[in-house]
């Protein structure tokens, strides 16, 4: 069965999908996107998926391009095509198709594209063992928070930990302090408190990252959010990473450094368990 995308409307084989050359989101990176898991048949943590879709694109000038009914009558179809329940969910919206000039164009049609593909899971030993991760500057322009398309310094950083051999990189700003991975948010554990950057400007404040913070106050884990440092991270009881696609991941190891006992600890599994019964309930 070949697989479908929707391009402006048009749903099409994923092979023959494309967008013009002068579309700005490939000229300039002038445009957004989400990720969204998708559980039988249901986007989880949908309406933060678009609230965060619709803030993005309010800090680049634009509009949501149609409601967010619309947005759930085309995912469905979109996963009907494709004969899929569980699913992982991409969506762009870019400011649309110009002649090629940095000014923004005061008439032009946004652009949307939509793909989805079979739900992926982490591998079971990354959740049961752990991972391992490096860390490298942070040299990203000053406004993660936009879920921009612009990624080629998450890119570059990524690739670093993949060549070696580590699942991800953490990004580390200029007074030694760490903001997040190349497409995850950051946490420590120290004794029962969790420590993750503040949702400022530096990161972007994951929609997993959200419902963790929910999980964490019911099973009564105080969160504190606020900087911290490499140092402390490797001095840490515990270090995890969230994001959609992740959803919680233990890390054993930053830069060589064994993390407290070199296993996945008691709170980072608490969270997990209490984001696996978030995950697959019938109402997240």
């Amino acid at each position: 069965m070949p697989r479908i995308s929707c391009v402006n409307g048009r749903y099409i084989r994923h092979s023959q999908a494309g967008v013009h050359i002068e579309d700005r989101g490939y000229q300039f990176a002038d445009g957004v996107y989400e990720v969204i898991v998708v559980v039988e048949g249901r986007m989880v943590d949908e309406d933060l998926h678009f609230a965060r879709l619709e803030r993005s694109l309010r800090e680049i000038r634009m509009e949501m391009p149609f409601g967010v009914d619309v947005f759930r009558l085309k995912v469905a179809e979109l996963l009907r095509l494709n004969h899929l329940r569980n699913a992982n969910l991409y969506i762009q919206v870019s400011r649309g198709v110009a002649p090629r000039n940095h000014q923004i164009p005061d008439e032009i049609q946004p652009a949307v594209v939509m793909t989805v593909r079979p739900l992926a899971v982490p591998k079971r030993e990354w959740v049961k063992d752990g991972v391992s991760i490096i860390t490298v500057p942070d040299i990203r322009w000053k406004r993660p928070d936009i879920k921009s398309v612009s990624l080629l310094p998450n890119i570059l950083a990524k690739d670093v930990a993949v060549r070696d051999g580590v699942y991800e990189a953490w990004q580390v700003d200029n007074k030694g302090m760490v903001t997040e991975g190349t497409s995850t948010n950051a946490w420590i554990v120290e004794g029962r408190s969790v420590i993750t950057y503040p949702p400022e400007n530096a990161i972007l404040n994951g929609v997993t990252r959200l419902a963790l913070m929910k999980i964490a106050a019911e099973a009564k884990i105080k969160v504190e959010e606020r900087p911290f440092s490499v140092d402390e991270a490797k001095g840490a009881d515990e270090a995890f990473l969230t994001s959609s696609t992740a959803f919680l991941i233990p890390i054993v190891d930053i830069d060589g450094n064994r993390v407290g006992n070199g296993k996945p600890g008691p709170v980072s599994r608490k969270l997990l368990e209490g984001y696996s019964s978030h995950l697959w309930s019938s109402d997240a």
